[in-house]
């Protein structure tokens, strides 16, 4: 059985810092991207490892980052704590792919937390503010907050909102 798996495993890496660890995950080691802190660990079936590798060899590299390329990126995050994930829905984001996660000592005065881990492509109801507000005293009012946030703000793909821009206002603002 152990054989037949073997045989089944794609049989060349595209680079020789990935590499299979068994039948459902890819290792993609330190240095594979400059600036590397940890290893990445994709959750790939060999199919799945075959479209990754296929989307490397084929991509431009322009904005679009190849999924793995960006899984390694990601692995170089300062307070990172273990691997940067690959997850088996991986597919190419803005910033970090689409199904990757990572986990950031917050105790580390260099640990960033990055917007795009947490989907603000589709913008997946989350926002990053800063604020001088301490927890106690937000806690009195965290449901009514939460409440207001949700209705104020606009979530997934829909194209209404709060506020109407016309294509010109928006290319001010953005000037702006």
């Amino acid at each position: 059985e152990e054989e037949a798996e073997k045989q089944s495993l794609p049989e060349q890496m595209p680079h020789h810092l990935i590499e299979r660890v068994d039948p459902v995950r890819l290792l993609v080691r330190r240095g594979f991207v400059p600036n590397m802190r940890t290893d990445a660990m994709v959750f790939a079936t060999q199919r799945l490892a075959k479209l990754l590798f296929q989307e490397m060899k084929h991509s431009s590299w322009g904005p679009m980052l190849p999924a793995l390329k960006q899984v390694a990126n990601v692995a170089g995050i300062p307070g990172i704590v273990g691997y940067s994930l690959g997850m088996p829905d991986i597919h190419c984001g803005y910033g970090f792919a689409i199904g990757n996660v990572c986990a950031v000592d917050a105790s580390d005065p260099d640990a960033v937390v990055s917007p795009g881990g947490v989907g603000f492509d589709i913008n997946c109801g989350i926002r990053l503010l800063r604020t001088n507000l301490k927890e106690s005293d937000i806690l009195p009012h965290k449901q009514e907050l939460a409440s207001a946030l949700f209705k104020n703000i606009p979530v997934g793909t829909v194209s209404w909102g709060g506020i109407q821009l016309e294509e010109r206002e928006v290319t001010t603002l953005m000037k702006d």
